[in-house]
């Protein structure tokens, strides 16, 4: 048996060696490639495979968010859908800046397609997430181009859902937050249209995307939304019969359906203010007062109850007089202002503007400086000493006049000035313009200075300075004339190293520094722009001959006035001390009180009410002394 399985193997074995196993296996799995292309792929286009990346990269940032955030931006958006004012305000001022500094203060926050599976897809919503978003990239980031064209986007679909709805839109939002979106709306223009000006700094994509970008974040457009604000709530017509004292029934009847809703008629006054602002860093001040014509400067109007729009109003309005040449009107602005501030301080320090209005407020401290040096006053010596103590150096300058002044004028300008812009851009739709301009500002020495953000900024400086060179020489003037009654031309002429003919001149300038327009008491409810010329200087003169006559027509405090008012209020608490009666110690265990007992008591109280006999002095309480 074994040899017959010895046979068969050796059979097998003889077999190997006589049969070719490539011709019995037919070239199976020895030098054959594998065809695939009977095999259909599944078709996934470009498009479908981003999508899905995207989907699956919006679910890990998604699960990135925290889940106290995830909450907050529910319970904001039930807050906005329940109009419910209170939790608004809460979530707005507070819930927003506090995730902000915890989760946020150096990177975005969720992008709006992120949170809106949280939010039910809400298009109002997510449009005031949007704005809540861009604001903080301007605030705390540096945003690149994209965030700037979206952001002006999305200001556009908000103002179209709010103007062009059929009817006025049921929303209500707190006064603090409609103030923030103008206010921002204009600071996002200022800031393109700074960022625009700078050629040389613009990358080829840059370039190519402002060419496309057609009237994003233009001049016309920003004015065109503030106009049709005020004119949809129908703002003006609302304070003017508000001044002439008109029922309920008829200011309703006079701005609309609009105008009647709290929303529209906030975003109306904000949008003034907000006018107002555009026109001065476009530089037309007369046009900026003019919106402001019915608008009254007092605590009464509703603007005031915003902080930072009360504070900006002032800011700017002053700014405009400066401009205008109107020094007393711009000094009385400031001065009330910066005491409005210096009271509320303990109340707006936990503001989130709080940094912002104390910068302003600055600024207005070193243009009421110059203001000062300018039209010396005494309408307040307070704010005045402040100023001084702040720029003493600059304004010690600005009050002697010579050369030194004008660069003090200078550097307080360039601080305290709004940042104008340039309403026209560079010609980015011409490749040929902006190529040679791209050029030119190259082989400038210094291309910043040839920007226009810059030229605006230094030509209404030397406006300004134009202005203050004439009357450089006022304060030494000043000095002299204050010395003398009545002196010779010449003599003077002699004192200050001139000639005749220019010392007239200098003396011309001085009486016409010493005037200017200004509103006088009376003057509420008319417009900012109207006045009546007054004599600012204490100091006149008339020449007559070769003579110089000098009339010093200086205005004392009113000591007198100031100590009888107060010796009436004196007298008054001291009268109220006297008819009050004693306190009435507590009795004690032993029927008696410190010492006094209840009939000695009684005697006492009963005296306070009997009149002093003569020989006798009453004293405080009512207790007789001889």
């Amino acid at each position: 048996m074994a040899q017959q399985r010895l046979a068969l193997w050796n059979a097998e074995e003889d077999l190997e060696e006589d049969v070719d196993m490539t011709i019995a296996l037919d070239g199976y799995g020895q030098n054959v490639q594998y065809e695939d292309s009977h095999i259909h792929q599944p078709q996934i286009d470009e498009s479908t495979l981003l999508a899905m990346q995207q989907h699956m990269a919006q679910q890990a940032a998604f699960q990135q968010i925290p889940d106290v955030v995830k909450s907050f931006i529910v319970h904001f958006h039930q807050a906005v859908l329940d109009n419910n004012l209170a939790e608004i305000t809460v979530a707005y001022e507070s819930g927003w800046n506090k995730y902000t500094e915890k989760f946020y203060s150096k990177t975005e926050w969720p992008e709006a397609e992120l949170i809106a599976p949280l939010v039910n897809d809400d298009p109002i919503f997510l449009i005031l997430y949007r704005e809540l978003y861009y604001r903080h990239v301007y605030s705390r980031l540096q945003p690149n181009i994209d965030d700037r064209f979206h952001s002006y986007e999305n200001s556009c679909e908000l103002f179209n859902y709010l103007l062009n709805s059929d009817g006025p839109v049921e929303l209500e939002l707190p006064e603090q937050w409609l103030w923030d979106i103008i206010d921002e709306f204009i600071y996002q223009y200022q800031v393109f249209c700074t960022w625009r000006s700078k050629v040389t700094t613009k990358t080829p994509d840059e370039l190519l995307m402002l060419a496309e970008g057609g009237p994003v974040w233009s001049s016309y457009s920003v004015l065109n939304v503030l106009y049709s604000l005020m004119q949809k709530s129908r703002v003006n017509e609302y304070i003017i019969a508000q001044r002439e004292g008109k029922s309920a029934e008829e200011i309703a009847e006079i701005v609309g359906e609009y105008g009647q809703r709290p929303l529209y008629r906030m975003l109306g006054y904000f949008s003034i203010i907000g006018l107002l602002r555009v026109h001065v860093h476009l530089g037309d001040f007369t046009l900026g007062l003019k919106v402001m014509e019915n608008v009254e400067l007092n605590q009464k109007t509703p603007f005031t109850r915003v902080t930072a729009c009360h504070v900006a109003t002032y800011y700017y309005v002053g700014f405009c007089y400066i401009m205008l040449r109107r020094y007393p009107d711009a000094i009385r602005t400031f001065v009330t202002i910066l005491n409005f501030i210096m009271r509320m301080r303990q109340y707006h320090t936990r503001s989130y503007q709080y940094d912002q209005i104390n910068k302003t407020a600055d600024r207005m401290y070193a243009l009421f400086a110059m203001c000062h040096a300018l039209s010396p006053s005494r309408l307040d010596d307070n704010i005045a000493n402040i100023a001084k103590e702040r720029y003493g150096e600059q304004y010690a300058k600005m009050a002697r006049g010579g050369s030194d002044a004008l660069a003090a004028f200078e550097e307080l300008f360039i601080y305290a000035c709004p940042k104008f812009i340039t309403a026209n851009p560079p010609p980015y739709e011409d490749p040929v313009a902006i190529n040679a301009l791209i050029s030119s500002s190259a082989d400038a020495e210094s291309p910043t200075q040839s920007s226009p953000q810059a030229d605006s900024t230094h030509r209404h400086l030397d406006l300004f300075l134009a202005d203050v060179a004439a009357q450089l020489q006022v304060p030494t003037l000043r000095s002299f004339l204050k010395l003398y009654t009545s002196l010779g031309a010449k003599k003077l002429a002699n004192f200050l190293d001139a000639d005749e003919e220019e010392l007239v001149q200098e003396m011309m300038v001085l009486k016409q520094a010493s005037r200017s327009i200004s509103r006088v008491t009376g003057s509420e409810g008319t417009s900012l722009l109207d006045g009546q010329m007054i004599t600012t200087s204490d100091l006149n003169f008339v020449i007559d001959e070769n003579m110089v006559h000098i009339a010093e027509s200086t205005i004392g405090r009113r000591y007198a006035g100031w100590f009888i008012k107060n010796t009436e209020r004196t007298q008054k608490i001291l009268d109220d001390l006297k008819n009050m009666p004693l306190p009435v110690p507590p009795k004690t265990s032993g029927g008696t009180a410190s010492g006094v007992n209840s009939q000695q008591q009684a005697e006492a109280v009963a005296g306070q009410n009997r009149p002093a006999r003569s020989g006798q002095k009453v004293v405080w309480g009512g207790v007789k002394t001889a």
